[in-house]
């Protein structure tokens, strides 16, 4: 049965259903998930236009809606569910954290965990920081591959308040990981931290034997001759 709340938006998406763009959707996410058809500008306004007209639900309603909306086979709503937590970022209760856990290891695939990641848990360490240490490795030692993305993913806009030996340590822990989505994100953390401390990465990349996927991701926005001058 729908969530009350959650019925006038349902209406709103169902007469935007596009069968065309929901093949070309489901086809770009490996056909792991069966779309609306809704694409992503369109559906921000279709929200945006629900939360004028309803509002935001209450904070201690959230969990139960985005459990909800988490349960629903169309994508859709797993990304509506994502936009809705960003707007409780300063609101986030204690519990939430399972919620986040919840979340990652289910439907998981890079379009929601990275979200998940660097806007919800990003916001619930900035706001429960004594959390943090013991959450990252419980998910570091867990052997579900997203929940580990996780811990490289959470930083990627916290800039000058990134806990630089959190990430180095995160990303030492993971290199040998023969993971794509690990090797990957590795490369994105630092490639994102080095908008803040190049040389730390530079550094950092000179020391660590990290995977070449790892490697090219992290040195992409480098230029041949900082890498050259390290070097020397």
């Amino acid at each position: 049965m729908i969530h009350s709340y959650i019925v006038p938006l349902q209406k709103e998406f169902l007469a935007h259903v596009d069968s065309e763009n929901s093949l070309q959707m489901s086809k770009y996410m490996k056909n792991k998930f069966v779309f609306f058809g809704i694409k992503s500008p369109l559906r921000k306004d279709l929200l945006k236009e629900f939360l004028k007209l309803y509002g935001l639900p209450p904070v201690t309603a959230m969990p139960e809606i985005v459990r909800f909306l988490w349960q629903q086979p169309q994508r859709e709503y797993q990304y509506v569910a994502i936009d809705l937590l960003e707007k409780f970022a300063k609101k986030q209760e204690q519990g939430w954290l399972l919620l986040f856990e919840e979340l990652v290891i289910t439907k998981s695939w890079w379009d929601t965990v990275d979200l998940l990641a660097a806007h919800c848990v990003a916001a619930y360490f900035n706001k429960y920081p004594d959390q943090k240490l013991a959450i990252i490795e419980k998910w570091l030692l867990s052997e579900n591959m997203w929940l580990q993305r996780t811990c490289l993913l959470f930083q990627l806009n916290y800039k000058k308040q990134t806990d630089e030996a959190l990430l180095f340590g995160c990303i030492l822990r993971l290199a040998e990981s023969k993971e794509f989505f690990i090797q990957k994100a590795i490369g994105w953390a630092l490639r994102q931290y080095a908008r803040t401390n190049p040389q730390a990465v530079l550094s950092f990349t000179e020391s660590a034997k990290l995977k070449p996927l790892s490697l090219r991701e992290a040195l992409k926005h480098f230029s041949p001759l900082s890498l050259i001058s390290n070097v020397k």
